[in-house]
């Protein structure tokens, strides 16, 4: 009989431990949602959006490392992430601008138009991955500059993380082209995205 109540005890505590792995996990989507939306109002100073990622990217490698941490700390780490961050969001949309012109110039049919408007695609697209990659180490007091340019490297010799990241990028696109509410919380799964990938290389 005695065996019989262990063997019986035994399931029970197998399937309480998956309910709080399910539970835990569950957890951590609804968090990477939620900073969806913190990032998507801290964007809304144009220039801001790496601080913005930076900010939620650090939440949430605070949130799996299970340490406290809010809206107020958000808060604090966007203004201190925005400082040196303003200037890299206005670099971005400058390179946005000039990948906007290439693609211009290929629809008007000069020659060589449509090779310069694909390299400056992929160019902006290789830019974004390292931008959102630089993001997800960024610290309080680490320079934006050796940031990006360690995030440049890990780019091109990790593409496996990269092409995770633009797939990312890719459900914000997809999700902002049928929905465009939903693109706001799916802001914190692109987030945590990055935040994946650049442990993935770390602890290759």
């Amino acid at each position: 009989m005695a065996e019989t109540r262990v063997k019986a005890r035994a399931p029970r505590k197998e399937s309480r431990r998956k309910e709080s792995v399910f539970g835990e996990r569950f957890a951590v989507f609804a968090e990477c949602l939620l900073t969806g939306v913190w990032i998507a109002v801290a964007c809304l100073g144009v220039v801001t959006y790496p601080a913005a990622f930076a900010a939620g990217a650090r939440h949430l490698r605070r949130r799996t490392a299970h340490e406290g941490g809010g809206w107020r700390e958000f808060a604090q780490e966007f203004r201190a992430a925005v400082r040196g961050g303003w200037i890299v969001g206005l670099a971005g949309w400058a390179a946005a601008a000039a990948v906007w012109v290439d693609v211009l110039a290929a629809r008007a049919g000069i020659p060589g138009g449509p090779f310069v408007g694909a390299v400056g695609i992929f160019a902006l697209i290789g830019l974004a991955v390292a931008l959102l990659r630089a993001a997800a180490e960024w610290s309080p007091g680490a320079s934006w500059r050796a940031l990006l340019a360690d995030a440049g490297r890990r780019t091109v010799l990790d593409p496996a993380g990269s092409f995770l990241v633009v797939c990312g990028l890719g459900v914000v696109a997809l999700s902002a082209m049928f929905i465009a509410p939903l693109a706001v919380p799916v802001l914190g799964a692109v987030a945590a995205a990055a935040v994946a990938v650049e442990e993935r290389y770390r602890h290759r």
